[in-house]
């Protein structure tokens, strides 16, 4: 079946906030444990629901962790996320052409609209799945449910697009076709161990793959 449909990941996919993200885990765990993370080491938290990962460091004091580090990050959000090559002129054409698009996020829903809002990429997306919309995130497939239901689409017909494991497997649980994204800051050889369907080294591959021709 043809695809129609794309479902985006955000961050680290659709705009770099990965400087971002990392600041703002550093600030928070430098406040509650002092020198023991590095650049390195907060890495593995780039993706998963800031609960998740705070309340595996830290069980009594994870609410205040998630507040400090929302605060860093909206304080810092405009200075800190930049683009990626060729992703708005992709997702212009993808809407220009008629695609449904949405964004599956495990970011709050207000907070992703900062980002799609700061790149001029609100105006494609009518639907966007934040961590607010579900009782279960990624790799839960309920958000890709949501997001289909919205879009009236069928998972035969849609694309799940990210750069972390999470989006990988949300995707092969709801029976999308997947596609990881070769920028991610976790590496290429790190998300062809979740056996993605494709691996996108620029927008370029993701046009061709739904059978939009270059002009």
């Amino acid at each position: 079946m043809n695809k129609t449909t794309l479902l985006f990941d955000l961050d680290g996919t659709l705009i770099n906030t990965n400087e971002l993200i990392i600041a703002s885990f550093l600030h928070t765990l430098e406040q509650y444990r002092p020198n023991e993370y590095t650049r390195e080491t907060v890495l593995p938290f780039i993706g998963p629901p800031l609960q998740d990962t705070f309340q595996s460091i830290d069980a009594d004091h994870w609410e205040e962790m998630v507040e400090v580090y929302r605060k860093h990050n909206h304080q810092h959000h405009d200075e800190l996320v930049t683009d990626y090559p060729g992703v708005y002129d992709g997702i212009k054409r993808l809407h220009t052409l008629g695609f449904k698009l949405a964004i599956v996020t495990t970011k709050k829903n207000q907070t992703a609209q900062m980002g799609l809002k700061l790149k001029g990429l609100d105006e494609f997306f009518d639907v966007v799945i934040g961590l607010d919309d579900v009782s279960r995130a990624k790799p839960d497939p309920e958000p890709i449910h949501k997001a289909l239901e919205a879009l009236g689409s069928k998972a035969e017909e849609a694309v799940m697009v990210g750069d972390n494991s999470h989006d990988i497997l949300a995707g092969i649980n709801a029976g999308v076709t997947t596609a990881a994204v070769g920028w991610a800051i976790k590496g290429e050889e790190y998300l062809r161990s979740y056996n993605p369907d494709y691996v996108l080294q620029t927008m370029d591959d993701l046009l061709e793959i739904v059978g939009v021709t270059q002009s």
